[in-house]
């Protein structure tokens, strides 16, 4: 590879990386709508071909739409890793339509992660058809990756390294650990009765609630970064009613193993403090920890390549938010993530990304695939 002029070749391909993520962008995909998500696949498909000459395996799993490109002969060594599903519900091009203004990609999914999944395309296609690179763009990561964590698990467990084209954690830094993620859902079943005439006849599930509500969240733990939170909760059918049933969800983010199980433990131990109440807890870990120790030796390269090209060298980030690089270090690959675009907002109004970026980035995410497949 010409590692001297691995930056500039990049630098001309911003404008092709701009168009590449406006089609993206502009083709909604919010993750619950399977269509979308499909009609994404297609666009995805079509850019991808366009840049690497070759065009991808779908992969429908549950409706759900994924593209697969193996790039070379003989088993991958390398795994990029995307999605294209977004949050954004159906629409949300109204309000925040794609733009390019101050330096400044704007719409909505492109810091989360589209530009990532573009920045992924160009880095392998500037590897002019080297072997040993498996690209994964899933369709599904923005609900916890129900039918794509089996084949992510798969593809990585052929590799030396997943590289996740996550968006960046501030400032550009690199992603070198992730928490675990864990989703509960506490439900109660009380009994029903008038409020007003007898309401001592029911067995009052928001009080119960409020009982559980309370057990959770003395959970976390501010010394190992534990956090448990209560978040969306319902009961009852009608004002005037003793409500008979009800539910609160749970989100839990812990730094390792050991509080995943313990949190786990502690969830399934909830016991009823209102006589007659039955409380019944489900769900459980959805992602394990990504600890430093499966990012380190992969970050240290990346300063070395960064270096390499004259480049700023990373910075690193400890973040809550789970990844699908989760999964690819519970199975003990290295993984490094946070590779894709600088910028910032996620999921939020200011959702943008910064163009200057994105040719510096992929000829990072471009020279650490080559230095991985050199052995060095």
């Amino acid at each position: 590879m010409d590692w001297p002029n691995l930056v500039t070749r990049m630098e001309a391909r911003l404008p092709s990386m701009i168009a590449d993520t406006e089609a993206m962008v502009t083709c909604e995909s919010p993750s619950a709508d399977l269509s979308a998500v499909a009609g994404s696949a297609d666009v995805v498909a079509r850019v991808g071909s366009q840049r690497l000459g070759l065009a991808p395996e779908r992969i429908v799993l549950d409706g759900r739409t994924h593209l697969r490109w193996r790039l070379g002969e003989g088993p991958a060594r390398v795994l990029l890793l995307g999605h294209h599903d977004t949050v954004w519900p159906a629409g949300s091009l109204a309000a925040h339509p794609f733009a390019v203004t101050d330096g400044m990609l704007r719409g909505p999914g492109c810091f989360d992660m589209k530009a990532g999944v573009v920045i992924a395309l160009h880095a392998a296609a500037e590897l002019a058809g080297a072997g040993g690179v498996t690209i994964l763009v899933t369709g599904d990561e923005e609900v916890g990756s129900p039918s794509s964590r089996p084949l992510i698990e798969a593809e990585a467990g052929a590799c030396v390294a997943a590289l996740v084209l996550e968006a960046s954690a501030a400032g550009g830094a690199l992603k070198t650990e992730r928490k675990g993620v864990s989703h509960y859902r506490v439900s109660v079943r009380g009994k029903a009765a008038h409020a007003g005439l007898e309401p001592e006849r029911g067995v009052n599930a928001t009080l119960e609630l409020a009982r559980q509500v309370l057990a959770v969240s003395t959970l976390g733990n501010a010394g190992t970064g534990t956090t448990v939170t209560p978040t969306l909760m319902s009961a009852g059918t009608t004002a005037n009613t003793v409500p008979d049933a009800g539910s609160f969800a749970v989100d839990a983010r812990v730094p390792d193993a050991a509080e995943q199980e313990r949190v786990d433990a502690a969830m399934r131990a909830l016991r009823p403090g209102l006589p007659g109440a039955v409380v019944e807890v489900t769900g459980g870990a959805n992602r394990p920890p990504l600890p430093a120790a499966a990012s380190a030796a992969l970050f240290d390269r990346a300063v070395a390549v960064a270096t390499r090209l004259g480049l700023p060298p990373p910075l690193q980030a400890a973040v809550g938010g789970g990844s699908d690089g989760n999964f690819t270090a519970g199975i003990g690959t290295p993984t490094l993530d946070g590779l894709g675009a600088v910028g910032g907002g996620a999921h939020a109004d200011d959702e943008h990304v910064l163009v200057d970026e994105l040719p510096g980035r992929a000829a990072l995410v471009a020279g650490l695939i080559a230095d991985l497949l050199a052995g060095s």
